[in-house]
């Protein structure tokens, strides 16, 4: 079996992509990556060397929005199943460059379509966003509910969606999209709350509160994310494209992040600032969809899932000053 995973030295990329390699000895992975610099090309780098230790893995350096390029990686691969995690991140540097979010998450998902509609791998999943439900508050949110991004981010998200469900009826193509819900844990983004908190306290920088801690976000742990994709990689749908959301359905107000993780660190100086246009208030998804199709009975408790994350840090990062 062949299998593509684009984002491969991104943070949920990279996760997925170890965990096959350790599980699925006998499938051939290809994992591509751009390598931007959006946040440290010194973590990816990382991330890729462990990848490579594993015969069965093989890297291109590869931007989603070269046509050209996928349509020759298909062509030669004749991929079985293709996950798609390549994106531009990021929803408040969207404010600052959207032209960057246009060419890797609209044209390079186009271009992953176009070269699925003529080799046909058995099944796509492509990474959505829980963004694309901007201040929506019929909590919690189901997949059901109207979308009503607030940012060029989010647009794109939804324009994936809107583009898998006409591939998927026109072509024949099998799609799964995942709408993610704060995804956190052990080789994270460090421009996300949680990692930049811990940076903060212990290389005694400021950190930044955004809304005065007043936000309210669905944190999911890396490895129940990782969990619900393994059941999901043999799983056969009913329908030629399915949506779900991926979250604990447990939000949690950011002020108490904090409190958590400062019974593991020391507390760095804090400066809140206010709130930030792009941003939307909270994030509050329903699982039921996907837990009750896959049987899953417990996500990772928060306090658990950010001690995991700390000691990764502390052992990892800041050993190797990344």
């Amino acid at each position: 079996m062949n299998i593509l995973i684009t984002g491969a030295c991104g943070f949920i990329g990279f996760n997925f992509c170890l965990n096959l390699l350790k599980i699925k000895k006998s499938t051939n992975i290809v994992g591509i990556d751009n390598l931007n610099n959006y946040y440290s090309v010194k973590l990816k780098l990382e991330r890729l060397k462990i990848l490579k230790t594993y015969k069965n893995f093989t890297f291109k350096k590869i931007d989603i929005s070269s046509n050209k390029k996928i349509y020759n990686l298909f062509k030669k691969n004749k991929f079985d199943v293709v996950y798609n995690f390549a994106a531009q991140a990021g929803v408040r540097y969207s404010l600052l460059n959207p032209k960057l979010y246009i060419k890797s998450n609209i044209v390079g998902f186009f271009n992953i379509l176009e070269a699925s509609k003529e080799f046909k791998p058995k099944k796509i999943i492509y990474a959505s966003s829980s963004s694309i439900y901007g201040e929506n508050k019929n909590f919690p949110l189901s997949e059901t509910e109207i979308l009503k991004p607030k940012n060029i981010y989010s647009f794109t998200k939804k324009n994936n969606e809107e583009m898998a469900e006409i591939y998927s009826k026109n072509y024949n193509l099998n799609l799964i999209g995942l709408r993610f819900f704060t995804v956190y844990g052990e080789w994270g983004r460090p421009d996300m709350m949680i990692l930049k908190y811990i940076e903060a306290s212990l290389y005694k920088k400021i950190f930044y509160l955004n809304n005065y801690g007043n936000h309210t976000r669905d944190f999911t742990y890396i490895k129940d994310v990782i969990n619900i994709m393994n059941k999901l990689f043999s799983l056969k749908i009913k329908k030629n494209h399915e949506i779900f959301n991926i979250c604990s359905n447990k939000p949690i107000k950011l002020n108490k992040i904090i409190q958590s993780l400062n019974v593991l660190t020391n507390t760095p100086k804090i400066k809140k600032i206010k709130f930030q246009k792009a941003d939307v208030l909270k994030t509050h998804g329903s699982n039921k969809k996907i837990t009750r199709l896959l049987k899953i009975k417990k996500f990772t408790n928060i306090d658990e899932g950010l001690s995991n994350t700390f000691f990764w840090y502390r052992k990892f990062l800041k050993k190797n000053k990344i």
